[in-house]
Formats: C-alpha cells, structure tokens, sequence
C-alpha cells in the first residue's frame, strides 16, 4: 500500500489542477466516435497523432474535461496489443498539473511507480508522465502538464 501522510494536503495546494481527460482505446475513431456524437459532443479541433505513443488521437469537450479517443497507428504502436488482449474501452484518467517534474518527484517520494519518469510528448504540446496500474489501483493514470499553464498561486 502507498504511504499516505496523515495530514495530506489537497490536490489543488499540490498542483493537481482537474481531470484532463478520459482516454477510451478504440480500433477506429470513426466508429469510436459514434456514441459520443450522439450524446451531442464534437470533436476539440483536428485529429492528432502523438507518434511518441503510437497512436492517432480525437478528442471531445465536455465542459472542462475531454474525451480522448485513442487509435493504434500499426502493430508497433504499444497500444496495439492492449486493444487485441483486451478490446477497446477505458484506457486511462489524467489528471493535469501545474509543475510535471515536481509532481513526479512527490509521488515518487510516496513511493508511487512510474512507469516512465522523464516526461514526454503528449496531446496539442503537453508533456506527460504516466504512473503504473498497479500503483493506481489496476487504473492507469497519467499526469498532464499544458504549454503556458501554471499551478494556482504560482504567480503567473
């Protein structure tokens, strides 16, 4: 079990800002697509390919959330054989954060397991860091920190 302090501080003191998005794996973002354009969302711009992951991403606004819709671009692409094992559905929550490097090196002081800790290229110029599943409960959980963007009360 992670070591918790007994007097935790809350997410906001600490940087984390809100959940950034749900990321759903699909075989096509076409046919992903279809429940959430029912549901009245439309796509947050154009599609994107995050080639650091593999993957051609379509995203959904709802309110300050999005939806990420994620589609393996070729068997190379590490998500490829998670969608064959275990079909499309839930992929992972990200959460943002005003500081990427300082919220890993928190969590890692925790004694969370990372399993990148060098952050990387994600979505529309966001650096990412993802933590271990079995860290997060059997979720996989990514931290997200966007361009310009800085903590409540950092100044900025």
């Amino acid at each position: 079990m992670p070591h918790v302090p007994d007097a935790a501080p809350d997410a906001a003191t600490l940087g984390l800002l809100h959940l950034d998005h749900v990321a759903m794996l699909t075989f096509s973002l076409n046919e992903g697509s279809v429940p959430y354009l029912a549901l009245g969302l439309r796509p947050a711009g154009e599609d994107e390919l995050v080639a650091s992951q593999g993957v051609r991403v379509r995203a959904f606004v709802l309110g300050d959330t999005l939806i990420e819709l994620l589609e393996p671009q070729g068997a190379a692409s590490p998500l490829s054989a998670v969608l064959k094992k275990r079909g499309p559905g839930l992929h992972h929550l990200a959460f943002r954060v005003g500081r990427l490097e300082a919220e890993i090196e928190r969590l890692s002081a925790l004694g969370a397991r990372f399993l990148n800790t060098e952050p990387r290229p994600g979505r529309a110029g966001s650096r990412v860091a993802f933590l271990h599943p079995n860290w997060g409960g059997g979720t996989l959980i990514e931290l997200v920190e966007h361009p310009h963007q800085h903590a409540p009360g950092a100044g900025h």
